[in-house]
């Protein structure tokens, strides 16, 4: 498919799929429970005990539930057979539509190709598969790049020269493109920002707090952590704090929002002061969205871009609020408003 013809219908406002469809928090699909719609979408998730999937899979469970569109969700748990296992099984059970967030890449190969051939609607969430007919995930790089930016803007107003500390997941090119994104939009508004330490934290908070802590011990001049998930940051500042280094001039930008941990940090953490936001509750909205296209014969971009947004104290509940149980839950009016990339900047 080419990509440049169906760039233009990643509208501005996040509306990324049919205008038929409106998204959870706006009207009702007037559609909604016709024959035009699936009644059944299977959901095959990677690892379904982490926050980021847990909150893609409540994205998904609110528009079906809105749709009239009933969702199975299994859980791979990091395993390719299984996860091989459960789509074929979906397959043979006759569902609508899927959507998959591989295990591994090169082993999910084979099943886009047996979707194909059985005709039935593929998506796959957070990462590109050869063969694939659509992809919905963020722009890695740029969100790291809106975290830089929003960044830099801090540390010039607090007249810091910004020495960065990186915790990275070299494995992953999306957190390695998360890193590059943010120093460069760093420099925006403070040119000056040096890269003193890019360390590997294996995305675990633990692994973050040891590799940071190392990297302290060598050369502690620091006033800016960035992390390329939730856990690389918080386990970065309990290095810093450990350390019992001066926190009056430190800035944390953190990548992710997965759940409860960031928001919690933005709250009580002083230095806590940019979230590169990647909302899944929206990717998993946009997902289900993309399979009803598919469903429905329409053609789509071949990667739909999920928005993301670097959020601070003071603008993260324009997106988010707290529950008298003490859950998060999105503000779908304000995050279905969200700009969104046509095309991500770097892959």
């Amino acid at each position: 498919m080419k990509k440049g013809k169906f760039f233009l219908m990643l509208m501005v406002i996040g509306l990324i799929i049919s205008p038929a469809l409106v998204f959870a928090g706006g009207e009702t699909d007037s559609a909604a429970g016709s024959s035009d719609l699936p009644k059944k979408i299977g959901y095959v998730t990677n690892y379904a005990t982490h926050e980021w999937y847990q909150n893609v899979i409540k994205g998904m469970q609110d528009r079906c539930d809105e749709l009239g569109i009933e969702l199975e969700v299994l859980d791979a748990n990091l395993d390719m057979a299984k996860e091989v296992a459960m789509v074929e099984d979906l397959m043979a059970r006759g569902v609508d539509a899927l959507i998959v967030t591989p295990v591994d890449a090169a082993g999910t190969v084979a099943l886009v190709k047996k979707a194909k051939m059985e005709g039935i609607p593929m998506v796959l969430e957070g990462n590109r598969v050869d063969g694939m007919e659509v992809l919905v995930a963020i722009c890695d790089y740029d969100a790291g790049y809106k975290g830089g930016l929003e960044t830099g803007k801090i540390a010039a107003k607090m007249g810091i020269s910004p020495k960065v500390l990186a915790v990275d997941l070299p494995a992953l090119n999306a957190c390695v493109l998360r890193v590059d994104g943010f120093m460069d939009g760093i420099k925006v508004n403070a040119p000056d920002a040096v890269l003193v330490h890019r360390v590997d934290g294996k995305g675990s908070k633990d692994e973050a707090l040891q590799v940071s802590t190392d990297a302290l011990t060598q050369d502690s001049d620091i006033n800016v952590i960035y992390g390329c998930n939730d856990n690389s940051s918080l386990g970065a500042y309990q290095a810093f704090k450990a350390a019992g280094l001066n926190e009056d001039e430190l800035i944390i930008c953190g990548t992710g929002l997965e759940g409860l941990a960031a928001v919690y940090a933005l709250q009580e953490i002083p230095a806590y002061m940019v979230e590169a936001a990647m909302l899944p509750e929206k990717n998993g909205l946009t997902c289900v969205d993309a399979a009803v296209s598919l469903y429905r014969g329409e053609e789509l971009p071949e990667h739909i871009v999920s928005a993301t947004i670097a959020l601070t104290k003071d603008t993260w509940e324009n997106l988010y609020g707290i529950d008298a149980d003490g859950k998060r839950y999105p503000k779908w009016d304000a995050i279905n408003a969200l700009e969104t990339e046509a095309q991500c900047t770097k892959y």
